[in-house]
């Protein structure tokens, strides 16, 4: 059985990324490798792609997302907004609608499957013909289904929401659901289909296993456990999709590689890095007490979770973590590192910022010292 150093893998996902060196293609094919950027924060998603490609702004990401339309924002792993190759539409919509339903929904919020097919069907129509706000799309889904669709059962934020928005992630696995561009400071939504080649969800078994195979090649070797956490899903219902795997050893313990992915970097990753909030590399990786040892793991984790601080990687490790304050055409950059930088890592430091200040449009400003503000800050 194949025994692969951590250093090599590191190195290894670095490249991946794109972080050890930038892509040269488009912005889907970076999304592709990241197997989704998080954007529930959008600017820190457009960030996250943009510093993976070189020479590229955060413009550029937004070009590719709402004009070239490559890219789509709409509902990725764990339930939370993410930006995806629109080519990899069938595949992500196939295998989140094959994920089993966690919870229960109280009776008075309940609907009936043939309620929650109508619902789903009256948002693919409505959304085929405009981009419409969610008040919007209340209107035409209650039009197009019944007054029960609009009910006022469902608590949210010391109000309450109609009935059939509790199947907006639905109907966003279905295919027939995607985040639009805002309106003034309103979310829109739309209909994939208005802009992506016809496609249909991908049947489930098959969608699970090539998309446990796209995470393995960029975040493995990685667990049955592990996959599960980043999907939001239990182990036992992922573990059978590993049958097709290869078994290898990290760090003393059994972990899973795309059959034959054993060749390795033969130089170590070198440099420093900025990820922004919730960046795939840090969401993604495991085992976390390797990704983030030490001290970085009570400074950069909150409750074990990744993604609540934006990340300081040296050499692939994260060391700290960072904070940006943006005012008008100015950004300051607070870096925090659990330990003091040599000088050639303080000189990559420099370089980072100013290549973050050429994403963001703006004239950066490096300071090095704590951060005090909290998580989400």
């Amino acid at each position: 059985m194949a025994e692969l150093s951590w250093e090599s893998v590191v190195a290894r996902r670095m490249r991946r990324h794109f972080l050890q060196v930038p892509a040269a293609g488009g912005a889907a094919d970076v999304v592709r490798a990241m197997c989704g950027a998080h954007a529930q924060v959008l600017s820190a998603g457009e960030v996250s792609v943009a510093l993976r490609l070189e020479g590229a702004t955060r413009a550029d990401v937004q070009r590719a997302l709402w004009e070239e339309r490559t890219l789509v924002k709409g509902f990725g792993p764990r339930g939370t907004v993410h930006l995806l190759p629109v080519e990899d539409l069938p595949l992500w919509t196939g295998a989140l609608s094959a994920l089993p339903s966690t919870g229960s929904v109280p009776e008075t919020m309940r609907l009936t499957p043939d309620q929650k097919a109508e619902v789903i069907e009256a948002v693919g129509a409505a959304l085929a013909e405009d981009d419409l706000t969610v008040d919007e799309l209340t209107d035409e889904v209650v039009a197009r289904t019944g007054p029960w669709a609009g009910d006022l059962v469902m608590p949210a934020f010391q109000v309450w929401w109609p009935r059939w928005r509790q199947l907006i992630p639905a109907a966003a696995h279905a295919g027939v659901l995607c985040y639009g561009p805002n309106r003034g400071r309103k979310t829109t939504y739309t209909n994939p289909h208005r802009f992506a080649p016809p496609f249909k969800p991908m049947p489930g078994e098959q969608a699970l296993s090539e998309l446990l195979g796209r995470y393995l090649y960029s975040y493995g070797p990685a667990t049955p456990q592990q996959f599960a956490r980043w999907l939001n899903t239990t182990p036992g219902f992922v573990t059978g999709l590993f049958k097709g795997f290869q078994e290898v050893v990290l760090d003393g313990k059994p972990a899973w590689i795309v059959e034959g992915d054993t060749v390795m970097p033969a130089e170590p990753a070198r440099g420093v890095r900025l990820l922004p909030y919730f960046d795939a590399y840090g969401v993604g990786s495991y085992p976390r007490e390797l990704l983030f040892p030490g001290k970085a793991q009570t400074r950069a984790l909150a409750g074990g979770q990744a993604g609540n601080f934006p990340l300081v990687l040296v050499d692939g490790i994260v060391a700290g973590v960072w904070h940006q304050r943006l005012a008008g055409r100015k950004v300051t950059v607070t870096v925090e590192t659990v330990a003091d930088l040599k000088r050639p890592q303080l000189r990559a430091l420099e370089d980072e910022v100013e290549r973050l200040g050429v994403i963001l449009d703006a004239k950066p400003t490096l300071v090095v010292g704590e951060v005090t503000v909290g998580p989400h800050a």
